[in-house]
């Protein structure tokens, strides 16, 4: 089936082509939503959210990039607004709390996989964002400047930052 098919097969309502189109790309939209979630119960929220979004926009879909490409792009929307939510959350419950938490010791050797997890996660929002969508998601620069509403040369200098950042955080394993 190809995807024009595909797309006028769910745009009818047949649950044959939307369990396909789901298929299709639920596995890359997880990836994605999980690694800006980094929890799996609210990747697999967000990657829900991104399908219901995605079926009821889909009649909007222009074709000007690829599908996996659109649904990358509801999924990151998706993800943004999911972590903006988490955030605003987290600075609430701490003022309700006037809880102030204390740093946690680090290891002397942590496992150099959860240092570079810790690291990503601790990337500001905006680099780690185009370091997932680069190096790990494989877009282009080009495509990153579509999805956030940024500059080619924005998406470039991010990733370099972000990259940077995690050359310094990982010294130690140099």
């Amino acid at each position: 089936m190809t995807e024009a098919e595909l797309i006028a097969g769910v745009l009818a309502g047949d649950p044959a082509a939307e369990r396909a189109l789901y298929d299709a790309h639920v596995d890359r939209v997880w990836g994605m939503v999980y690694r800006f979630a980094g929890d799996a119960d609210r990747a697999a929220d967000w990657t829900q959210e991104t399908f219901v979004r995605v079926f009821q926009k889909l009649a909007d879909f222009r074709g000007d990039a690829a599908l996996g490409t659109w649904i990358g792009s509801v999924a990151i929307s998706v993800a943004l607004s999911g972590l903006r939510k988490v955030q605003r959350h987290d600075q609430r419950e701490t003022v309700l709390l006037d809880h102030h938490p204390a740093r946690t010791e680090r290891r002397a050797d942590p496992d150099l996989a959860t240092r570079m997890r810790e690291a990503i996660a601790d990337l500001a929002e905006h680099y780690r964002m185009v370091f997932l969508l680069h190096d790990v998601e494989g877009y282009t620069h080009e495509e990153i400047a579509g999805l956030l509403g940024v500059e080619t040369g924005t998406s470039k200098a991010r990733l370099s930052r972000a990259r940077a950042r995690l050359r310094e955080a990982l010294a130690a394993f140099a």
